[in-house]
């Protein structure tokens, strides 16, 4: 019964989409202010019945209602709690209905923090979201129910992917959908935006924070990605570009791309069509992305390979809303001219070397992944493999990076060059300086380490030093003013200042850890014993012994080993597992890690070989835990951004402005 309900809610979420899609537009098109306030209520209503639905879904799940398909398919009543409610969405159909949760969620966000946003601009946004939310409603209904019933209903499940049974990836797809589904507010602001003709300042103030959330969040959801691939899959990378990763890094690229032209939008009322063409991009990688995970084209642990039709219907809802979207701003972009000047030496030059960047930084990863998907619907095979994606990527990135710095202290409108780099000099000596004694020490390994460790501190000390220049810190070290009135100054520093900053060293931090683990990494594989010792990387291995385990829902053999390093230190306990889960007849690898900052110590077990001994494989990965840590540290300013009250107010002016009057667009 409860599942009934569930998929009624589902049902009256479409008709109200519809309502939300129509009538707010109509009434910002015709000036009727009571129209347009239909909108708030829809939005509201169509995310309680989405709640409803979900929440009906999740009973299904961890009540194991067999008689619910998806239930029968995805979960088994020996699994644990966690992976109960985590089987919710670890299936295409629970999926989808959190991703369209997740836009209802947004758009009633709007309702609730947007009470300053003009009238018709917020009716505009609201009916594109609705729009978005009948045409994936819509397909859920006809093509991915997750309510059908199985009758008669199975004794238990098939269980859950036991490779999707984990805590960080219980959490990841909905930081994932956070991140996807919320870059669909900039592209509804961009829409409304093109309807009405205008994009101003104000514009730019109210769609930076809901791009700033979307981009926090899709930071945090590549992020536990990311570390999940590395201690769960066994093979030690922590990203191998594949198609489903770079379906979330597209959208993030973009998303940063166009946080940094709104920037330039609000303080010089530049870049306004450039940006908005980015706010439609950004949100159309991410219906690409949802397209290439349910398509069909892909076999991969975390892509939904479901029917082909569906992804057909997926590829329609992508042609059509990114079709119209295109059209419309072909049609009115003309609107959106600038006529404000700036020097090549400016922070708008450097804001737009950024974007040129970043751009190009998508463009290739898109290549690089469409093109393979693209050959082989014509029946031909080609491969492009982290080689091509590691040079083309890092090329770009490395002018980015030595740019960020230098652009951030430059002023608006026209700058010095020689001037900014004078402020960055003892950054600019310290990082080489680091980078040239670790090149002179080291002996016959790759010159990439060093070329990283530099990039990484110069953007670390560059984004610090921005910040020591801003409470002029360096004329209290020579005594020109108090340390108190410096102090005084870094309070004062904006929180928005603080988080970008904070998000820039993290950026130099992920890249330092990236570049050094890529360069001095080492691999050994062998067959070992129980009792035989082996050295590799400078560690000292021993596989004492080897025991069956029995867990909540597999049996295991796992090792026990030690792991010394070879000049004197503790000793550590390591224990890989190889796990087989029965009621998925499915065999996976625990992989066991000793975590240190300086580098972590891999171990993976593999199989028996009949004279008793195992595979054992061991990586020594230094410096890579500085990747996820400069992914947090991105993520953590995004949300010390966030917090700004300017993020949070929106635009002054709109709270006086008088609403019941809306003057029909052009």
């Amino acid at each position: 019964m409860i599942a009934e309900l569930g998929h009624f809610a589902l049902v009256l979420a479409l008709f109200t989409a519809l309502a939300q899609s129509v009538v707010p537009l109509v009434g910002a098109q015709r000036g009727w202010a009571d129209y347009m306030r239909v909108g708030d209520g829809a939005a509201l209503l169509q995310f309680a019945l989405l709640g409803a639905a979900f929440v009906a879904l999740t009973h299904a799940f961890l009540t194991s209602d067999f008689s619910v398909r998806l239930v029968a398919s995805h979960s088994h009543s020996l699994k644990p709690l966690i992976y109960k409610i985590s089987g919710v969405w670890g299936n295409h159909e629970g999926s989808m209905l959190l991703w369209v949760l997740i836009l209802a969620l947004f758009g009633a966000m709007i309702v609730v923090f947007g009470r300053s946003l003009p009238l018709a601009l917020k009716a505009r946004t609201l009916a594109v979201q609705g729009m978005i939310g009948v045409a994936f409603i819509a397909f859920i209904l006809f093509t991915s129910n997750p309510f059908e019933r199985l009758m008669p209903a199975p004794v238990d499940g098939r269980d859950l992917n036991p490779l999707l049974q984990d805590p960080a990836l219980a959490i990841h797809p909905p930081f994932l959908y956070l991140g996807y589904v919320g870059l669909s507010t900039s592209f509804s602001f961009a829409v409304a935006a093109l309807i009405e003709g205008r994009v101003d300042a104000a514009w730019a103030r109210w769609v930076r924070p809901w791009t700033l959330a979307a981009w926090m969040f899709l930071t945090i959801g590549i992020l536990l990605g990311s570390y999940w691939a590395y201690y769960e899959l066994g093979w030690g990378g922590w990203w191998f570009w594949d198609p489903v990763e770079n379906a979330s890094f597209m959208p993030w690229l973009a998303a940063t791309a166009l946080l940094h032209s709104a920037i330039v939008v609000e303080k010089r009322g530049e870049l306004k069509s450039w940006t908005i063409l980015l706010a439609i991009l950004a949100f159309s990688l991410s219906l690409l992305g949802t397209f290439i995970v349910r398509s069909g084209l892909l076999t991969s642990v975390h892509a939904f390979a479901t029917d082909p039709s569906r992804g057909v219907v997926i590829l329609a809802i992508l042609a059509v809303s990114v079709g119209g979207a295109l059209w419309l701003y072909s049609a009115r972009a003309h609107k959106l001219g600038s006529d404000g000047v700036f020097t090549l030496v400016s922070r708008e030059s450097a804001l737009l070397l950024n974007n040129v960047l970043l751009a190009a930084a998508t463009a290739a990863v898109f290549i690089g992944t469409m093109a393979p998907l693209v050959y082989e619907a014509f029946g031909a095979t080609i491969t492009v493999g982290p080689p091509w994606f590691d040079w083309v990527f890092g090329l770009l990135m490395v002018p980015l990076i030595l740019v960020l710095p230098i652009g951030a202290s430059l002023p608006w409108k026209r700058g010095d060059a020689a001037k900014a780099l004078s402020n960055l000099w003892v950054a600019a000596v310290i990082a080489f300086v680091v980078g040239a004694v670790v090149w002179a020490l080291q002996t016959g390994a790759s010159p990439l380490g060093p070329l990283g460790l530099t990039l990484g501190l110069w953007l670390v000390l560059g984004a610090f030093w921005e910040l020591g220049e801003r409470a002029k810190l360096g004329r209290a070290l020579r005594g020109r003013i108090p340390f108190s009135e410096s102090a005084r100054r870094f309070i004062g520093i904006p929180r928005a200042e603080w988080g970008k900053n904070l998000a820039h060293a993290g950026l130099g931090l992920l890249a330092l850890g990236a570049v050094l683990v890529t360069a001095w990494e080492s691999e050994d594989v062998r067959l070992v014993q129980p009792g035989e010792s082996f050295e590799v990387g400078g560690y000292v291995l021993t596989l004492d012994r080897m025991e069956r385990v029995q867990g909540p829902n597999y049996v295991a053999d796992r090792a026990v080993m030690t792991a010394r390093p070879v000049d004197g230190g503790a000793e550590t306990i390591l224990t890989p597992e190889k796990r087989f889960f029965p009621a998925a007849n499915t065999t996976t690898t625990e992989a066991a890690i000793r975590e240190r900052l300086s580098g972590d110590v891999y171990v993976v077990i593999g199989d028996r070989r009949p004279n008793g001994a195992w595979s054992v494989r061991t990586y020594i990965k230094p410096w890579v835990n500085w990747i996820f840590i400069g992914a947090g540290l991105m993520a953590v300013g995004g949300i010390v951004s966030l917090t700004d009250r300017r993020h949070r107010v929106g635009a002054p002016a709109a709270r006086r402005r008088a609403d019941a009057v809306v003057t029909p667009a052009e």
